[in-house]
């Protein structure tokens, strides 16, 4: 068996309730058919257009030689190094795929100068750039391509022989990439970003990079046939109850990995569930945990622990309230797909839409068309400058702080969103474990702008729940964005407070810090979080 399941306390209790109706209501073969009446009238024109993940595995297997051939060309011509200029989940799976598989692959999701200059400088004669956009208008991937074709241009490198585009076909950015002789891989366009990990999406840059992607799809396919299947045992089936069926619901699900040898899985699975499911007041929050997490030993009743485990012979029985999944990289990533296409028909939601990732785009292109100054802080202590209502009457950062976990529920959650160079500092994640520590309830952790793509929508379309911690740094050095009019560093600020006004506009509580020394910035964190 490719994957296996198991399941105990509320989520046992809801896997033996919900699955026979939704084996009853034939919803697995149903997904497998395409039918976009499964979660109601209101979602059938979104779903109409998003259900061709189904069939991913067949679409793509047509790429697969493309790829091949254009990496063996490539490496022939001494091109080794492969970047990706990408957001959500169209970096996120090519970024679990290759790290799963011990495959280098330069992921660069990212408008932080000092992230984008970095991967600029490492190796750009052997480095070939794969822009990855659905809709072919996204302003992150637009700005890497116009950098990395001035960049070659300046090295004195064709870009035509060294940047590989995927899109929809008839997007954009296919046209003009196809006009101006740019190699060109067109996806499904009846799958969203988060579902693509099996189109040519996931594939393109992995397999560029040095992944047997034919074996990644036949991981896949080897579950496909019991994913299709109305039965009991049906792994998407189980999963989906157990996740989004318990009652009174789990609505966070803290995602561990606990020995499996696929890594950066549950950044992936995050963006999926999250993007899906946050909308219209309800939805499921992952979290990102390690095995030494705080919430962990909390013992917090609407968090619903989900291990991915190795070795299923090596788990003798599922701990209490647990779940437990085990399997491959290509059936892990079609199973979750079924099983949160199963909890948004279980939450009453349309799990294919992002209503509310729109509005912090929306806002900041607003802030790039007008470019204010930016608002004065509250006050500067420690080298961080404060911003925010939240900390109005605060005069220090730990009293900052307070007064933002002030507002935190008891069903509550924070939300850190670090706008930094998570190259250059990997360690403000470490803020995660100390303020889970501080609050006792769950924390997530998010690299801007790179979460506005995903979890961005649960933030503002979910459960009002949530408390938001965004952290800024000044860089040392800007880098223009050829033929426009502003730089990486007024875009990542523009993200930055684009959504801060909205989540402001939701009435979510958001404390901004700037930090004018970065290199200082974790450790001065630390110490005011006590």
């Amino acid at each position: 068996m490719s994957i296996k399941i198991g399941v105990s306390g509320a989520a046992a209790e809801a896997v033996g309730r919900i699955v026979p109706q939704l084996v009853s209501d034939l919803v697995a073969s149903r997904i497998t058919d395409q039918d976009e009446t499964l979660w109601g009238p209101d979602a059938e024109a979104e779903a109409g257009k998003r259900l061709g993940w189904t069939e991913s595995i067949v679409v793509s297997r047509p790429l697969v030689d493309d790829i091949l051939a254009l990496r063996h060309k490539l490496r022939a011509d001494g091109v080794d190094h492969i970047v990706l200029g990408g957001m959500g989940g169209s970096s996120l799976a090519p970024e679990v795929i290759t790290r799963t598989e011990g495959v280098a692959l330069t992921v660069l999701d990212s408008t932080s100068p000092g992230q984008v200059l970095a991967a600029l400088n490492d190796r750009l004669a052997s480095t070939a750039v794969v822009i990855s956009s659905k809709s072919g208008g996204t302003v992150e991937t637009d700005s890497q391509k116009r950098v990395y074709e001035q960049a070659f241009r300046d090295a004195g490198i064709d870009p035509i022989d060294r940047i590989i585009i995927v899109t929809d076909p008839g997007s954009p950015l296919d046209i003009s990439a196809r006009e101006a002789g740019y190699r060109v891989f067109n996806a499904d366009p009846n799958v969203g970003g988060r579902y693509s990990a099996l189109t040519a999406f996931g594939l393109v840059p992995s397999g560029l990079a040095g992944v047997d992607i034919k074996r990644l799809l036949d991981e896949a396919e080897a579950v496909s046939l019991e994913l299709a299947q109305d039965i009991p045992s049906n792994p998407g089936l189980v999963l989906g109850a157990a996740i989004a069926g318990t009652r009174p619901l789990k609505n966070k699900l803290a995602i561990v990995a606990d020995g499996t040898h696929i890594l950066g899985f549950a950044d992936w699975a995050e963006q999926l569930i999250a993007e899906s499911t946050g909308k219209n007041g309800t939805g499921l929050l992952p979290v990102v945990f390690g095995i030494d997490a705080p919430e962990l030993s909390a013992d917090l009743p609407d968090l619903q622990v989900v291990r991915l485990v190795g070795d299923w012979n090596d788990t003798k029985e599922v701990e209490e309230g647990e779940i437990e999944i085990t399997g491959t990289l290509g059936a892990q990533l079609l199973t979750w797909e079924y099983a949160t296409a199963v909890a948004g028909r279980l939450l009453g939601i349309n799990p294919f839409d992002q209503p509310d990732v729109e509005s912090a785009k929306v806002a900041a292109r607003g802030l790039l068309d007008a470019r204010p100054e930016p608002a004065a802080p509250l006050f500067v202590a420690e080298g961080v400058e404060v911003r925010g209502a939240v900390a109005e009457h605060a005069t220090t950062l730990d009293a900052a702080f307070e007064a933002l976990f002030d507002q935190l529920s008891d069903t509550g959650y924070v939300s850190v969103q670090a706008y930094v160079d998570r190259v250059s500092h990997p360690d403000f994640e470490k803020l995660r474990n100390l303020i889970a520590e501080k609050t006792g309830r769950p924390v997530t952790f998010g690299w801007g702008p790179r979460f506005l793509h995903s979890t961005g929508q649960f933030h503002k379309g979910g459960p009002a729940i949530g408390v938001f911690l965004q952290i800024l740094s000044s860089e040392p050095h800007d880098l223009e964005i050829p033929d426009r009019p502003f730089t990486f560093g007024q875009l990542i600020q523009a993200q930055a407070a684009g959504d801060a006004t909205v989540l402001g506009e939701h009435g979510r509580p958001v404390l901004t810090l700037t930090l004018t020394e970065p290199a200082n910035g974790l450790a001065t964190l630390a110490r005011a979080l006590g």
